[in-house]
């Protein structure tokens, strides 16, 4: 109860006008139609670059929920099937592992892109591109994760066979960061807070920064991803959670010192440091001037290519995707 109080009077106190104001609930809401539901439920997992939905609870209360969850989940595809299962309604979640459910049939609808440039790929002394990794011992969590996804397709993007050139480490006793340290394994992809770690502790160098080096900045990183039925039957309260969430992630870039502060005092991260730097290098403030579909489509090629889904790229976006609340809101928060 504590730490909730703490986190609605510090984003009472914004100064942006209020969380009303800032999405200028009065207009807009009397122009559209009545929720379907006054509850929704959020992923809640270690990860800090999807922290637009964690700031994102009195926006959606402006919108007109009155019940904002946040539901304990895994990252990565985990995710993605807890909300095919209806346990979550919403989530950021990485825009090349989401496929691989929606390959699978998992009833879930990727409905916009929220950011770019969440993850680095780092490498021991030696190793400069990702074209280096071949022959080389490359940590995952686990064949599926996250990071096994997104790295396998950057693998097939520069001519390297995934499955043949790069050595898979996996130990569920030990986390792949540590691997690294400890010169136990060769490259790392990290997520928010684990490169601002490894930067803090001096440990590898950079191979890629999907912030800013090509192809990997053009494209999203983390998707707005919701449950099937949910969208298909709630048109209105969708509407509403995109819209928040994407005006959370203005919050992110606009307010990184409140923002890091928010997650601290809320329980998502320990680390004020490591959640400012993230609010500092990653850029929350671009979806408008990304292309959703083609980011889907980017990531279905490559995977299509080496083998990890069957479906065609097309048939990924036919069934697997919605644009209309994005392409609405692009135009009504152009501003």
């Amino acid at each position: 109860m504590r730490m909730t109080q703490t986190r609605r009077r510090f984003l009472t106190t914004l100064s942006w006008a209020g969380a009303a104001c800032l999405v200028g609930a009065p207009r807009v809401l009397a122009a559209e139609q009545s929720l379907e539901t006054a509850t929704i439920r959020l992923a809640k997992n270690a990860g800090i670059c999807i922290a637009p939905q964690y700031v994102a609870e009195e926006l959606l209360r402006a919108e007109g929920f009155t019940d904002v969850r946040y539901v304990a989940t895994e990252a990565g595809i985990g995710q993605s099937e807890a909300i095919g299962r209806g346990e979550v309604d919403f989530s950021l979640n990485f825009a090349a592992p989401v496929i691989i459910p929606l390959d699978a049939g998992t009833p879930i609808t990727v409905i916009a892109g929220v950011h770019v440039g969440c993850f680095e790929l780092f490498g021991q002394a030696g190793i400069r591109s990702i074209a280096d990794l071949r022959g080389k011992n490359v940590g995952v969590q686990g064949l599926g994760s996250g990071p096994h996804v997104f790295l396998a397709a950057m693998a097939a993007h520069v001519g390297l066979d995934p499955i043949k050139d790069i050595h898979w480490v996996t130990d569920p006793k030990v986390k792949p960061i540590e691997l690294f340290a400890g010169g136990k394994i060769d490259a790392f992809l990290g997520f928010p807070p684990e490169p601002q770690e490894l930067h803090s502790r001096h440990v590898g160098h950079v191979i890629v920064n999907s912030s800013v080096d090509r192809p990997w900045s053009q494209y999203f990183c983390c998707m707005l991803v919701g449950n099937r039925e949910f969208v298909r039957s709630k048109p209105v309260a969708t509407k509403r959670v995109l819209r928040a969430i994407l005006k959370a992630a203005d919050l992110c870039a606009t307010q990184p010192e409140r923002v890091a502060r928010l997650i601290v005092d809320g329980g998502f991260t320990p680390r004020y440091d490591y959640a400012l730097q993230t609010f500092n290098d990653v850029p929350y403030n671009n979806w408008r001037d990304y292309d959703a579909e083609d980011t889907i489509r980017f990531y279905a090629l490559r995977l299509h290519d080496i083998g990890m889904i069957k479906s065609s790229p097309q048939k990924i976006i036919t069934d697997g995707t919605d644009w209309r609340f994005f392409n609405e809101l692009k135009r009504e928060l152009k501003a």
